[in-house]
């Protein structure tokens, strides 16, 4: 017979024997050496017969030719009679052939085991049932946030994402996309239109033409370029920056305030942009007007160098005539020799390494020296750029430079950057200069 559901306690023994034992011999021992030793009443066998006491859980194993264990007994008797049986049990002293010796652990009443997890678990559920206090301000912004949400809407043919008050609106917030515009809807702002994409829809354009129109986009490329589409299609007033990489979507309500505070008028845009332009112009000027001074310095040096040449050449002749040796010494080998000698390597200059990459597809590395790291294609230059360790200070490329590629030549510390043109450029870093092929 198996544990009752209804056992109240349980009794606990040790058990050692000067043998080796089996469970069998155990169990045997128990029911053996009891039977008729407490009456009736108490008769182990009666007593598993109405569910008064549970099967016998023996566990035994076997060390050094003596055998060591565990008894538990389930009972669902009183406490008196439970004493009574645990008692008795240390009275066995011999299993099979060996002495043994029995001893009681502990009696562990059940109920109060089942109560402590009882309590326990109460306790758990009692953690989780708790309901956290209500507060009136989270209630009212979450009821808000929910009629701001619902009151989004499309408007015109292209059905753009739109504030509630776009269209009755004499201002007007450009974002880029519908979450952008729910996440101005939170922070009050109910004016705003998502062009959704980098093909400015003709609804945004009209309405731009119309109302006071502020941009609002993510800090990051993204935004950038459709920044500068819309300002190639349309008319705006404003300019809103997000702090450098971040989404428009992902700012908080302070931080949306401030960087609307913080708008610029497009004027100082567009004059930024031009004072750029002629900046570089004018760094471009500068660098010609310098290189055409070291090419002449280096005209004047090469002179020299080829004066000081003859000469040893027409030593070398000389000697070669005293010596009878005129043959040996021939006037092909005198100006093999001048060629040679003439050849050696002098510091390069930007245009001439520029000369030599135009027209060939490639990328020419130039290290702090002014000679060549490593010559590439040109199509590989954004993907190898990163991998290349060598300290740069300039790149020379056969095609055409976008913003991308320049914020790429930026980070890798590289100060000058050849190429046939430059276009799509928003920003120009200060401590790089772009040269244009000749």
């Amino acid at each position: 017979m198996y544990e009752q559901d209804t056992t109240k306690y349980r009794i606990h023994l040790v058990i050692q024997t000067d043998g080796v034992v089996d469970r069998s011999d155990v169990v045997g021992a128990i029911f053996g050496q009891i039977e008729g030793l407490l009456g009736s009443e108490l008769e182990l066998r009666e007593l598993q017969r109405q569910g008064k006491l549970g099967r016998i859980d023996v566990k035994v194993q076997s060390k050094l030719g003596k055998s060591y264990g565990e008894i538990t007994i389930p009972t669902s008797v009183d406490r008196a009679e439970t004493a009574i049986l645990a008692a008795s049990m240390e009275t066995i002293n011999r299993v099979g052939p060996c002495s043994s010796e029995i001893s009681v652990q502990s009696i562990e009443d059940v109920r109060i085991t089942k109560r402590t997890q009882i309590i326990e678990r109460a306790k758990a559920l009692l953690l989780e049932f708790e309901e956290p206090g209500i507060d009136p301000e989270s209630l009212i912004d979450a009821v808000r946030e929910s009629q701001r949400i619902e009151k989004i809407a499309t408007i015109g043919p292209d059905n753009v994402p739109a504030g509630p008050n776009v269209l009755i609106s004499d201002a007007i917030i450009v974002v880029e996309g519908r979450a952008d515009v729910i996440n101005l809807l939170r922070a009050g702002i109910k004016n705003a239109v998502a062009v959704e994409g980098t093909s400015i829809p003709k609804t945004i354009i009209e309405m731009c033409r119309k109302k006071t129109t502020t941009a609002f986009f993510d800090g990051d490329r993204g935004g950038d370029l459709i920044l500068r589409e819309l300002l190639e299609v349309t008319d705006v007033d404003f300019v809103a920056y997000p702090t450098r990489g971040e989404s428009v979507e992902d700012l908080s309500r302070k931080e949306i305030i401030k960087a609307l505070r913080n708008k610029i008028p497009i004027e100082y845009i567009l004059e930024d942009r031009i004072s750029e332009y002629f900046a570089t112009q004018n760094q471009q000027q500068e660098i010609i007007i310098r290189e055409s001074e070291i090419k002449k310095e280096e005209n004047v040096e090469e002179d020299q160098i080829k004066t000081e040449k003859n000469e040893q050449i027409l030593e070398q002749s000389e000697e070669c005539v005293e010596t009878e040796s005129l043959l040996e010494c021939s006037a092909e080998e005198i100006h093999s020799i001048s060629d040679s000698e003439l050849s050696e390597e002098r510091p390069r200059t930007v245009f001439s390494h520029i000369r030599e990459v135009k027209n060939r597809g490639t990328a020419r590395l130039i290290g702090l020296g002014g000679e060549i790291k490593t010559e590439l294609p040109a199509g590989d230059i954004e993907e190898k750029l990163g991998t290349i360790e060598h300290d740069l200070e300039g790149v020379i490329i056969d095609q055409e430079v976008n913003q991308h590629l320049l914020d790429q030549c930026f980070t890798h510390g590289i100060r000058y950057l050849a190429a046939p043109s430059f276009t799509g450029i928003v920003r120009l870093p200060a401590t790089i200069r772009l040269i244009p092929f000749r």
